[in-house]
């Protein structure tokens, strides 16, 4: 393990790994400002493998098209295992002009390639499950998070083929740590979404309950007497860190499920960039130096041995506004009658295809089906 000084990277990164940034005068004096002033960011390890940062740098090629790997973990006090609740390729073609969300489903079922190293034979069951065999084993929460991101990229890689020129890794506190710096993020709803871990008590407070997924039908427990399910209801609005968060977990009360939900966390990410890399967050260094404290938590990350700044000068012209919300097998449900897991169609397989040959960009051309509405 190892910490880097470069606060620019941590700012960058509370895109949940996209290396966005916008390409204005003020943004890189502000940016100059950071890289002075910080003395620690970003923790940083192997997530990928692949031996050293020189042997690992001299084949990441990020001159062409970049793919990098954006993991999110739910990880509770206590919890010493872990599953991949999110999980986000970031592609950005080899024109640096242009960023795009691939939301992986979490129920895909795969082959998990077996790893000798972290004492695992290999499966074939739900992707989540992939992080976990990295992660099982003894060590610290640093290790743990750098196996399982390493049995999961390795899954991916057998599938799609993509070789990933970074990855980061970022649990759900580290989020609300994030926006609660940027004083929230304005989302819009489309649909009645009912919170399946907040409430609304008798005063019109915001209460915290918990799932029971142990009884059926599934509830919300925990909330004083006279409190209801909260319930996050049309319209566009700035949301605190927590209902921010809360809305970007919700799936059972979505007529689309886990596919709505991928859209909300895509939706999250996109304000999250668009809110740091306003005027009113980059003209404020009071506010800049909070979110880099927060990020620099929050983050692990691993830039395959490429310096920071290489990264940040080839993709710099990459803004908020240019980040697409992609979705697969175009949003709708595949869903296996044998196993009840979730299958990529074939398109959605030439997409990911197109990923890794960078001309994701004319696939969608031709399949616009495959952008999400990024409200």
């Amino acid at each position: 393990m190892r910490r880097r000084k470069d606060p620019l990277w941590a700012r960058l990164l509370l895109v949940a790994g996209a290396v966005l940034v916008v390409s204005s005068g003020g943004t890189l004096v502000a940016a100059q400002t950071l890289i002075g002033q910080a003395e620690e960011s970003i923790t940083q390890t192997d997530l990928i493998g692949g031996g050293g940062d020189a042997a690992r740098a001299e084949g990441n090629d990020i001159d062409g098209a970049v793919n990098l790997l954006l993991v999110g973990i739910d990880a509770r006090e206590g919890d010493q295992d872990f599953r991949a609740d999110t999980i986000i390729i970031l592609h950005i073609p080899k024109t640096h002009d242009q960023a795009y969300l691939i939301s992986i489903p979490r129920d895909w079922m795969v082959e998990i390639p077996p790893n000798e190293e972290f004492e695992f034979d290999g499966s074939t069951e739900k992707i989540n499950a992939a992080f976990y065999y990295g992660s099982r084993l003894p060590g610290t929460a640093l290790e743990k998070r750098g196996r399982g991101t390493e049995v999961l990229a390795a899954t991916l890689r057998k599938h799609t083929g993509i070789e990933f020129n970074g990855a980061a890794v970022i649990d759900f506190g580290g989020f609300h740590s994030i926006v609660h710096a940027l004083g929230g993020v304005d989302m819009c709803i489309a649909e009645p979404a009912e919170s399946a871990h907040l409430g609304i008590d008798a005063k019109g407070k915001l209460v915290q309950g918990w799932y029971n997924d142990q009884v059926f039908p599934p509830r919300l427990e925990g909330l004083p007497p006279g409190s209801r399910p909260l319930v996050h209801e049309p319209g566009c609005r700035s949301m605190d860190a927590t209902r921010a968060l809360d809305y970007a977990r919700i799936r059972k009360s979505l007529d689309n499920g886990d596919y709505g939900r991928q859209q909300h966390q895509q939706q999250l990410i996109k304000a999250i960039v668009k809110k740091a890399t306003s005027s009113g967050v980059l003209t404020d260094l009071g506010k800049l130096n909070e979110l880099v404290k927060a990020a620099g938590e929050a983050f692990i990350l691993d830039t395959r041995g490429t310096p920071v700044a290489d990264f940040f000068f080839t993709l710099k012209g990459v803004a908020a506004n240019d980040l697409t919300l992609i979705k697969t097998n175009a949003g709708t449900f595949n869903t296996s009658a044998e196993t009840g897991a979730e299958q990529l169609d074939a398109e959605s397989l030439q997409m990911l295809a197109a990923a890794k040959d960078g001309t994701l960009s004319t696939f969608l051309i031709e399949h616009p089906q495959y952008i999400a509405n990024s409200r």
